[in-house]
């Protein structure tokens, strides 16, 4: 058996480990493999190959894209050509979406009376992507919730009374976009979709037929149980399954870095590495 992880997020998006860091943790718990997802950017991806590289750690390029449905729908790329020109363009407009409602989060919050300027946030970021967790993160900080999840619950989350949606792009166009840069595109936490049986198999069958490689089947929080159904769907409809700990660091409270699997869990060859 082999430890991985293939979903772990930095300071340059919503993670609170810069990426020395992650690589360092990873060779210190023993990793053979780990891809930097972060949310919407590849900024972080030269310095964390470099500091794979620098503790002996396989490092693959990543990605996290949230996805345009009723529903929770991210999907992870791998192993995608660096400075690709149209990946990267699509990625800018993503930010300029994300950053457009940002303001209008924050906008909400103060006709509310909460002191919160969208200068703070990008300020929080340091620089990086601004995202939620940020705005979350300040709201806390300044005495307005206790948490994090408070801030998601009453105010920033899809039912809170500041929630701004934002464009995405289709599941079909985030695999498009991802295989046409060379890379290998998985479903992300697929249970957070919270859709039944026959709903979840619909989905896999429609994203299959538009070039979905993978499922990530193996997940902080998921029962030995919901793994198996994950890999009996991935299995059915011709999928590899891939395993992440969806990693923030003390962001993520609770969730530890590093999945186990066995040694010929996946294609490496296909990944670019050999274990």
């Amino acid at each position: 058996m082999i430890q991985i992880d293939m979903h772990v997020h930095s300071t340059y998006s919503d993670g609170s480990y810069e990426v020395d860091a992650l690589a360092r943790c990873a060779k210190s718990r023993g990793l053979s493999l780990l891809a930097l997802t972060d949310h919407d950017t590849t900024s972080g991806l030269p310095p964390f190959l470099k500091a794979c590289a620098r503790y002996g750690v396989n490092g693959i390029t990543g990605i996290e894209l949230a996805a345009d449905e009723e529903y929770t729908l991210h999907i992870l790329g791998y192993r995608f050509r660096q400075n690709e020109s149209a990946f990267e363009e699509k990625l800018a407009g993503i930010r300029e979406g994300r950053d457009t409602r940002n303001a209008a989060i924050c906008g909400k919050l103060q006709s509310m009376g909460i002191d919160i300027a969208v200068e703070e946030a990008e300020a929080e970021a340091d620089g990086e992507v601004v995202a939620r967790p940020h705005i979350a993160a300040l709201l806390r900080k300044k005495g307005y919730v206790h948490s994090n999840q408070e801030a998601f619950d009453k105010y920033i989350g899809l039912n809170g009374s500041a929630y701004v949606e934002r464009e995405r792009l289709s599941a079909e166009m985030c695999i498009e976009m991802i295989r046409n840069a060379g890379g290998l595109p998985v479903m992300a936490h697929p249970l957070q979709t919270r859709l039944d049986d026959d709903a979840f198999e619909k989905l896999v069958a429609r994203l299959k037929e538009a070039g979905l490689w993978g499922l990530e089947a193996i997940y902080t929080g998921h029962t030995a149980e919901q793994t198996f159904r994950l890999m009996t769907v991935a299995a059915k409809y011709g999928l590899f399954t891939t395993a992440g700990s969806d990693f923030h660091g003390a962001h993520s409270a609770g969730v530890e870095l590093g999945m186990i699997v066995s040694e010929d869990f996946l294609p490496w060859a296909r990944l670019g590495i050999q274990i």
